[in-house]
């Protein structure tokens, strides 16, 4: 942990790119094999954006969504594949080899199904969205398998039982395929082995975060923790390897994790924006930050939130994500500054010094929607 500390220490901006016209940036994915070195990243304006690791320089930009894009994903086994889901009710695979906005395969399902959330599982093979609410009390968690795509049809089975409004995050584990967790606006995160078959077997657990959850996070050094940020800087950690025993699942938590860190200068922490294993350190990395643009990495634990190094002088608005690439021993962090960052120990910037925020009427009304503070009316297999 002291050697990821000194490097966090050291980090400085080494890239920034900014567009020339004004979008959110949303998410951000990496290849994680053997490839070129790319970075994809989901903007506010519908666009997917490739970009070199290491220079960060514009490659090609694909434009085939017609809704909100909920996330990019690199594929885990072929540098080749990006996957990405859509509020248009698609999930999408493109071959970042080729130019021009045509998708590889497209998944779709129903078509009141409109997505908000996605994932693939490592081995590649499982699709899996979560969709916005549907009518009053229904939303789906709905798998594919990646290696078929159809017009209609070819949807390996939807659960339906589990959630009851937005599910705002699906993960599948690092290591375990048949594994998946998912989030929701009903305050729900559920854990489901997929190999178990029907919805009511697979579901292993639920756990209560009492709010709106915005990102879950598998950690620990077996990977059998959960944490949940919510909505409302809620921070929940959870150790699923208690789920045989007679201890409790809650290793920590926090309604309002907020104040829980002091930072300097009597300055508080405004938001999460997510958070990250790191296997080399294990350690919990959490990422929050203040409304001018200032990044705060936290190492979060079953005692709490420590503050492990603030980063300065890069955004001048709010960060909606990030990356920690460990093989490249760099952070990357995108936001509604529509600005593009490459940080790296001891590193000094290249390009030119910060450009003002760049807003839009459209990207400012991508805020997340403001949770609904309700459970689920089916009945709770644990709560904790």
């Amino acid at each position: 942990m002291e050697s990821l500390w000194e490097k966090f220490k050291a980090l400085s901006i080494t890239r920034r790119v900014q567009p020339d016209e004004p979008t959110y940036l949303l998410d951000l994915s990496h290849q994680t094999v053997s490839g070129p070195g790319l970075v994809a990243v989901c903007c506010s304006n519908l666009s997917i954006r490739l970009h070199s690791e290491d220079s960060l320089s514009l490659l090609r930009e694909y434009q085939g969504h017609s809704g909100a894009i909920c996330g990019v994903c690199f594929a885990h086994t072929s540098p080749d594949l990006l996957f990405s889901g859509s509020a248009d009710g698609t999930v999408r695979t493109w071959d970042v080899r080729c130019p021009g906005s045509e998708a590889a395969q497209v998944f779709r399902s129903d078509s009141s199904h409109h997505f908000c959330s996605f994932d693939v599982s490592c081995s590649d093979v499982v699709l899996c969205a979560g969709t916005e609410q549907v009518d009053e009390d229904d939303s789906f968690l709905v798998f594919w398998d990646a290696r078929m795509a159809k017009e209609k049809g070819g949807v390996l089975g939807v659960y339906s039982e589990s959630h009851s409004d937005d599910i705002t995050q699906v993960r599948f584990h690092p290591r375990n395929a048949d594994h998946l967790a998912s989030g929701s606006t009903d305050g729900l995160v559920n854990v489901f082995d997929l190999s178990l078959g029907a919805e009511e077997e697979a579901l292993l657990a639920t756990c209560n975060c009492g709010s709106s959850a915005s990102s879950v996070c598998w950690a620990g050094k077996d990977l059998n923790q959960l944490l949940c940020l919510s909505h409302d800087e809620g921070l929940h950690l959870w150790d699923l390897g208690q789920l045989d025993t007679d201890k409790p699942l809650t290793l920590f938590s926090a309604a309002d994790a907020r104040s829980l860190t002091p930072l300097s200068d009597e300055v508080a922490l405004d938001y999460f924006v997510g958070g990250t294993w790191l296997e080399e350190a294990g350690c919990l990395l959490v990422l929050g930050g203040t409304n001018n643009g200032d990044i705060h990495l936290l190492e979060c634990s079953e005692e709490g939130l420590c503050l492990l190094r603030s980063l300065q002088g890069g955004h001048s608005s709010t960060v909606r994500c990030f990356l920690w690439d460990p093989a490249g021993e760099a952070l990357l962090t995108g936001g509604e500054d529509a600005q593009l960052l490459l940080w790296k120990p001891g590193a000094e910037e290249f390009t030119s010094g910060k450009r003002d925020t760049q807003k839009s009427a459209s990207a400012l009304k991508l805020k997340s929607r403001p949770h609904k503070k309700h459970g689920s009316k089916r009945d709770k297999k644990l709560e904790v």
